[in-house]
């Protein structure tokens, strides 16, 4: 687990050098699952410094070379400031460290209904940018899906319910996406209610490119139902119905990738259940998130009919 960075260990005359900022503050950000993020004030603006305890520089270096290329790209986010050098990212006590411009404005969660037609449509956009474009080259593949070793971790989960259960799903998906031939798109990955901030302005910021990936447009979608469309545990079809709506303002889904979306949905939840289990239970254990993994057997069943009605 990363060895999150502290307000004092930060050297912040040497930060503001290297970034040419004066009169600089620095405040703890909330949140945060891999890195410690702060928000940074200075005569010249403010912005997020983020130190990213769980990153090496060549990955450092990829996820500011991609959250700087979707910015460019034209999808609401926030834009990396170069080092005065021209570097996306630089190093402080040898870890990464990147700096981005200050969004005004506040994570809302769950987020307002109203909002999640835009939500969708922000999707819809990420999904129709061009692999080749600048910035985007090497992109990964699949990174949200489970990989070879994870899905040979499940059979010895000590909840057997539990893995027969995350099995049995995983294998209908499977089997189910044998036949699909939907062209791999820039994926998100992540777009939960946490990596998205309401600005001041009423619309809508996605941060958060750790899980940009090329893959299935379907399970992205799916996976933002998941993080967006659910209440108590739950999906609401008056929530999916205006994410979708959202995104098919945008890309308008055929009657096939119609009826294949409710199963991309019980995809991302397995996938969701996934790491759950193996975060709370067998990497860090902790008794107070240790049953969080079941609620999206709860979420799966509801998926059915919370999907009926959704139409190309």
């Amino acid at each position: 687990m990363a060895t999150y960075t502290k307000l004092d260990q930060i050297d912040l005359p040497a930060v503001s050098e290297r970034y040419g900022l004066r009169e600089s503050q620095l405040e703890p950000l909330k949140g945060g699952a891999a890195n410690s993020s702060f928000h940074l004030s200075s005569a010249s603006g403010d912005f997020t410094l983020t130190i990213l305890d769980n990153h090496d520089i060549v990955s450092a270096q990829s996820l500011a070379t991609h959250t700087q290329a979707v910015y460019r790209l034209g999808v609401p986010t926030t834009e990396v400031v170069p080092a005065l050098d021209g570097s996306l990212i630089t190093t402080f006590d040898g870890r990464p460290v990147i700096l981005k411009k200050w969004i005004p404005g506040d994570v809302q969660q769950p987020l307002p209904i109203p909002l999640l037609p835009e939500a969708g449509r922000i999707l819809a956009q990420l999904h129709s940018l061009a692999p080749e474009s600048e910035g985007l080259g090497g992109l990964p593949v699949g990174t949200r899906r489970l990989s070879a070793e994870q899905l040979k971790a499940i059979p010895q989960f000590a909840d057997r319910e539990f893995a027969a259960w995350l099995t049995a799903c995983l294998t209908r998906v499977r089997s189910a996406e044998a036949d699909s031939e939907r062209s791999p798109k820039v994926a998100h990955g992540d777009l939960f209610a946490d990596n998205v901030i309401v600005r001041d302005d009423g619309a809508l910021s996605v941060l958060d490119w750790e899980t940009v990936s090329l893959d299935d447009p379907l399970l992205d979608l799916g996976m933002a139902a998941v993080g967006l469309a659910q209440e108590d545990d739950v999906l609401v079809p008056e929530r999916l119905n205006a994410l979708v709506t959202g995104y098919q303002a945008l890309a308008p889904l055929s009657e096939a990738d119609a009826a294949a979306l409710p199963l991309e949905i019980e995809h991302a939840a397995c996938i969701i259940a996934f790491h759950r289990y193996y975060r709370h239970n067998v990497r860090f254990p902790d008794p107070s998130k240790s049953t969080y993994h079941l609620k999206m057997i709860k979420f799966v069943e509801s998926v059915g009919a919370a999907t009926r009605h959704i139409k190309s």
